[in-house]
């Protein structure tokens, strides 16, 4: 059997699509996979680390937002991308795809619907993206992270299944925490923006940075433009402390094991970093990036909703913010009770349900219940 996998652009889309493909991977029967992508994303080189091989179509997967002379030339790469996308799916012609969205995912759907090859669609925020409300009704089946967004598309065979991720594995708290020289009883923040969003966070932590560490352990991802910032910050502490302050620009599987050693998590509102937080069941203060079109505060305050969050607008998250916030840790009621809610709302087994959704498909067997899908998709059986 082969399958086709539409991803690319920001990691967001990428990198729920590798987990499902992991999870096809991993089966004994594998699907031989095939992966497309557009120009400009970071698939080039995720999909490829990854082993996959990829083809790209004519359009920019990662577009920019300038006024410039790619406004004329995308939507002529988008139409000369709708030709190519069928040519080579008559070409390979796969059993079933399955596209994250994104402006790569118009011309996979247009292309797939006259050559009678199921699509499954997935999006990651309540809030649908403008490619997913135009194409959702040309997509086999739609599978979301939260419920709402179903109402927002108004398709019959939706599915929430949560947002696919790395497999977390078995990890272990304690082994975690003596990796990162941490105690057993010390209380850890993790703090982390994403690539393009850590700015405001990272201006915070260094405001209060002293204050931070003499009551708990701080594990800081600052991305590349904050990171010599944050060893200077850390030099300058007097060197008792410095050992609570831990900076990284980023972590790749690494930060499976930090996840694991926190006990608050500060960040953004992207779907991945959401789903990873609740699958450990952690509180979280969430500033969603005002740039985001909305997406991130209507991700927040899902979350907040369900008690397992506190949200801070970005234009009020400073140092005197995030000590307030950090306070949760203080409460052991509150803490423990913000865990309980993220916990219920994890999904640790996404990748898992979303491929066993592709497969139906691309057997052309009957999609498993909405009910057997949410149950596989929290770790049970299906």
């Amino acid at each position: 059997m082969r399958l086709l996998i539409a991803g690319g652009g920001t990691g967001g889309h990428i990198y729920p699509a590798l987990a499902v493909a992991s999870s096809l991977r991993r089966r004994a029967s594998a699907p031989e996979i095939d992966w497309v992508g557009g120009r400009r994303g970071l698939e080039d080189k995720l999909v490829r680390e990854a082993g996959f091989p990829l083809r790209r179509l004519a359009l920019r997967s990662l577009r920019s937002v300038d006024r410039d002379v790619h406004l004329v030339l995308d939507p002529l790469r988008l139409a000369l991308s709708v030709p190519q996308a069928t040519a080579m799916l008559a070409r390979r012609r796969p059993a079933a795809i399955f596209t994250t969205g994104g402006y790569l995912a118009i011309p996979v759907l247009l292309a797939a619907r006259p050559l009678g090859i199921p699509v499954l669609l997935w999006e990651g925020n309540v809030i649908p993206g403008r490619s997913v409300r135009a194409t959702a009704r040309l997509a086999s089946a739609v599978a979301v992270s939260f419920a709402a967004t179903c109402e927002a598309l108004h398709v019959s065979r939706c599915y929430e299944t949560g947002t696919p991720m790395r497999d977390l594995g078995s990890i272990d708290r304690a082994a975690a925490r003596e990796t990162l020289g941490i105690p057993p009883d010390g209380r850890v923040i993790l703090v982390f923006g994403g690539s393009q969003a850590a700015a405001r966070l990272n201006s915070a932590v260094f405001e209060v940075l002293p204050a931070l560490v003499e009551r708990w352990f701080v594990i800081h991802l600052t991305g590349d433009s904050g990171y010599a910032e944050a060893l200077a910050s850390r030099q300058r502490l007097p060197e008792s402390l410095r050992a609570c302050y831990r900076a990284e620009p980023f972590l790749r599987e690494g930060m499976v094991t930090a996840l694991a050693a926190a006990d608050l998590v500060v960040g953004r509102a992207g779907s991945s970093t959401l789903a990873e937080v609740t699958a450990f069941g952690l509180p979280m203060v969430v500033v969603p990036y005002r740039f985001a079109g909305g997406h991130q505060h209507a991700n927040a305050e899902a979350l907040a909703a369900a008690g397992a969050a506190r949200i801070v607008e970005d234009e009020a998250f400073d140092g005197p913010a995030l000590l307030a916030a950090a306070t949760i840790l203080d409460d052991p009621t509150t803490h423990a009770t913000m865990s309980a809610a993220a916990r219920s709302l994890g999904r640790p087994a996404a990748a898992n349900a979303v491929a066993e959704l592709l497969l139906a498909l691309a057997r052309r067997a009957p999609l498993p219940s909405r009910e057997a899908v949410a149950a596989l998709s929290r770790g049970g059986l299906a």
